[in-house]
């Protein structure tokens, strides 16, 4: 069979046969010695920064380093400056893979890998995927994902679906007219797999329910569907094994790094530690025991063109009591560091537990089709919802009362019926935000 996938890796300069046979090696190491590939990994790609990147090496403030803690933590703050300011020594940008971060966390920046990183990171991405006997150059996915409006930016995606074997549903209007069409797609092709915004899939599965339909029924060649880049809650889990009869997996991921974490056939959220070190550490900066939370902070063991060394995502996280070097799992994803509210007694709570306390009502008879909420004040907060029908006195007076009991009393709601919600340039539905 022609791997047309992976030849349009090969054809743009990405050595991917080479990385599928480095990553085969490096699962092949045992538990015992696991430990020590990690350390040496990390050895040795921040010895590279340190001897070849200016820009490293003014972080770090010098040319050696003793222990791995003593070494700095690189914020999203610290890469908003110019790409060529960044890049390793011999690396130029006509010479490596640049793309740009979505901006979810608040703070967009342009990245880059030199192809061998690039190739690793989906060597990576084709063995995850492949628990699930799904490969990207056969296996015909169903794509709930933004797109460039501009001519030139949506001709590429296009052609990048084309040699991926993706059909595309942008997201931007998924009213039911919309949702209409997307359900005759289905009908009419043969979709191996589903993968997309978890927002926007979770929308269609509503979809479905409302019309009695479960979407395997009319389309039999389904085997799974993939949902990234917002939080996936159990609720809608259940919605969607319910509404697709497929397995439902949970990919956790960053466009500058890798698959972070992708849930495996034992419904563990299976973190990388082959191309990546994943640390959970405290407001000072130190790591936490395993079952405790903290914020994630991630290491890239492959990437020479630009450093992500001991690099803050954004995002709150636990990993498993149960985690080792070789197969940590993350138990908890909480959410954005910068997602927090702030409330009137002091008490800091992650943003998305308003979320989780009102969906938790207001989404029982299938009226609200999605939501978000805005802190305003301290004591203000401001949801906008989509529905059927304005929200009735008793849901509000239940959403108040349960936030009252999990968060805290004397908090101020408004409550404003939209025609839909608005989404970031690449699709992305924002469910908290803090104002503040």
């Amino acid at each position: 069979m022609f791997r047309l996938f992976e030849f349009s890796l090969k054809i743009n300069g990405f050595p991917i046969k080479k990385a599928k046979q480095d990553f085969a090696s490096i699962l092949k190491i045992d538990h015992q010695n696991y430990q020590k590939f990690v350390e040496n990994k990390r050895r040795e790609i921040v010895e590279f920064h340190l001897k070849n990147n200016p820009f490293y090496q003014k972080l770090v403030g010098k040319d050696s380093f003793k222990k791995w803690e003593d070494l700095p933590i690189l914020t999203k703050k610290d890469l908003q400056q110019p790409l060529s300011e960044r890049l390793s020594n011999s690396y130029t940008e006509k010479s490596i893979f640049i793309n740009k971060t979505s901006g979810s966390s608040g703070d967009p920046f342009v990245f880059a890998k030199d192809k061998e990183a690039h190739a690793i990171t989906w060597a990576s991405i084709i063995y995850r995927f492949g628990w699930y006997n799904i490969d990207f150059n056969s296996s015909y996915q169903a794509r709930f994902y933004g797109i460039p409006l501009d001519f030139f930016g949506y001709q590429k995606e296009r052609l990048k679906d084309f040699l991926s074997k993706r059909y595309r549903f942008p997201i931007f209007d998924l009213s039911d007219v919309v949702l209409e069409k997307i359900l005759q797609h289905f009908k009419q092709k043969p979709f191996d797999y589903i993968n997309g915004y978890t927002s926007s899939i979770v929308l269609f599965a509503k979809f479905l329910q409302k019309k009695n339909i479960v979407l395997k029924d009319i389309c039999p060649t389904l085997k799974v569907c993939m949902v990234t880049s917002e939080m996936l809650f159990d609720t809608d889990k259940i919605l969607l094994e319910k509404q697709f009869g497929i397995p439902i997996v949970n990919e956790y991921g960053a466009s500058e790094l890798d698959l972070i974490a992708f849930q495996n056939t034992n419904r563990e959220w299976q973190v990388n530690s082959e191309t990546l070190f994943v640390e959970i550490l405290d407001e000072n900066n130190q790591p936490v025991p395993y079952g405790t939370e903290g914020k994630i902070v991630i290491t890239s063991f492959f990437n020479k063109a630009h450093p992500f060394i001991r690099y803050e995502i954004g995002d709150m996280g636990v990993l498993d009591e149960r985690s080792t070097w070789k197969k940590p799992i993350l138990k908890r994803l909480i959410g954005r560091t910068n997602d927090i509210a702030v409330l009137p007694s002091g008490k800091k709570s992650p943003g998305l537990t308003f979320y989780y306390v009102t969906k938790s009502i207001i989404e029982d008879d299938g009226n609200v089709k999605e939501f978000i909420i805005r802190q305003t004040k301290i004591d203000t907060f401001e949801i906008d919802y989509v529905s059927t029908y304005e929200l009735t006195t008793s849901q509000i007076e239940e959403i108040e009362k349960a936030i009252s009991k999990y968060l805290e009393p004397n908090l101020n709601f408004s409550y404003h019926r939209k025609a839909f919600l608005p989404r970031n340039k690449r699709g992305k539905l924002k469910q908290f935000v803090s104002n503040l």
